[in-house]
């Protein structure tokens, strides 16, 4: 997938809302000695309204949201409340393991969608401060899941997932990849600035598996 972004357009990352899901809410949670997997909520509406909240205060209706799955709870009719209350024009959805209503397309509900896709090889590109005409390039792996190895890894392209609930200081993975969910990005989405500038420093080289022939080694 190819996104260019236009003058003043921005884009973000998030994950893992799961919005209305109960048990992920401590004031609804049936989970026993669950503090340290749950949101300390008062309420399942005060955790829904929070995410919402913190999409819609970041995230412009002409910006661009990649959501990387499990996107809600609840059955059918919350995948179109919850997209309903975003005002975010633009929403690409990577599928996540809680989303089968999506993944079935129950009444063509992706239609809601951008785009809905398993996993998206990102080209994308944005006008560049450093000149007229020039672009910045970036090239993301994008996947629910955190995955070891990718295609390009060794050449810095950055892997962006979700579904593992890391918190903040866990978030970034071996090379550069970082998930993306909201429990560990303080219940908010990312920005490309941001994402770019937490892995910018990360050793491309840094290996994910050990007998990966992918990854340059030092003889």
């Amino acid at each position: 997938m190819k996104i260019v972004l236009e003058k003043g357009q921005n884009l973000f990352f998030t994950s893992d809302t799961h919005y209305n899901h109960s048990n992920i809410c401590r004031a609804t949670t049936r989970w026993t000695d669950a503090d340290n997997v749950t949101r300390d909520f008062k309420s399942l509406d005060h955790m829904n309204d929070t995410i919402v909240d913190n999409i819609n205060e970041v995230v412009g209706e002409n910006d661009i949201l990649i959501h990387l799955g499990d996107w809600s709870f609840g059955g059918f009719e919350m995948v179109e409340e919850f997209r309903s209350r975003i005002i975010c024009k633009n929403v690409h959805l990577v599928l996540g393991n809680h989303d089968e209503h999506i993944e079935r397309n129950k009444d063509d509900i992706r239609r809601l969608f951008t785009s809905v896709n398993h996993y998206i090889n990102l080209d994308l590109r944005r006008p560049s401060i450093k000149g007229k005409g020039q672009m910045d390039k970036y090239r993301f792996i994008l996947c629910h899941f955190p995955i070891a190895s990718w295609d390009g890894m060794n050449n810095g392209v950055i892997h962006a997932h979700g579904h593992v609930h890391l918190p903040p200081h866990q978030r970034i993975g071996n090379g550069r990849s970082l998930d993306v969910g909201v429990d560990g990005n303080g219940l908010e989405p990312i920005s490309l600035d941001e994402v770019v500038s937490l892995l910018k420093d990360q050793p491309i080289d840094k290996l994910c598996l050990p007998r990966d022939h992918h990854v340059k080694r030092l003889i």
